[in-house]
């Protein structure tokens, strides 16, 4: 796979959009307010790449900490928010200076496109290595959308979309130190596509 992480970029259609919805078992609403919060709902930036976040504790999980001391902008043992810098290509630049380092672990380290699932999860995603799944996330949206599903399946995520749990939902898919601002980000994207939504939704439930 070449390193320019540039593909085919096709964006996912309504019909694919629906169709994901009921295999999860969930309204539509709730998987557009997912990409609303992971990608701002487009899983590409303008020249074409997947959007990414690279996550510095990830990186410093993957490689055990040996970058920790020399790249402290790109591997660090806690998660730092200050650490991410701006959006964008930005993002590529962190993890090219990763890739130099250790080339699998940075490709884990971060996450992908509209869903934004993180690299480590290629398997959950459904992809034999991380090097399939990144090659699917510079390819097309719907590949995208299939490693969202997959990821809620393997970690039993389909019955707190369903139920609009969003605590549940936040604490597995984005971890615990971003729980409450994912799950009310969430809860108001999804409101505001869907009055159907529960407003239990909006009531924080006990850890």
């Amino acid at each position: 796979m070449a390193d320019d992480f540039r593909g085919a970029a096709t964006p996912l259609a309504d019909t694919e959009l629906d169709a994901g919805a009921t295999e999860l078992g969930c309204e539509r609403a709730v998987v557009d307010a997912v990409c609303d919060v992971e990608s701002a709902g487009s899983g590409f930036l303008p020249d074409g790449r997947p959007k990414i976040l690279f996550e510095a504790h990830a990186f410093h999980t993957a490689t055990g900490g040996r970058w920790d001391r020399t790249n402290p902008n790109i591997s660090s043992p806690v998660w730092d928010r200050s650490l991410y810098g701006a959006g964008g290509g930005h993002q590529y630049d962190r993890l090219v200076e990763a890739i130099v380092l250790d080339r699998t672990a940075a490709l884990q380290s971060a996450s992908w496109g509209r869903f934004q699932v993180l690299g480590s999860n290629y398997s959950a995603a459904g992809f034999r290595n991380v090097d399939a799944f990144v090659r699917a996330m510079c390819d097309r949206e719907a590949a995208h959308l299939g490693a969202f599903i997959g990821f809620c399946r393997a970690h039993g995520l389909t019955d707190a979309l369903r139920d609009h749990d969003w605590p549940t939902f936040a604490r597995t898919y984005n971890g615990p130190g971003e729980v409450e601002g994912r799950r009310m980000a969430i809860y108001l994207s999804a409101k505001r596509r869907s009055t159907r939504l529960s407003p239990r939704a909006a009531r924080r439930r006990p850890s």
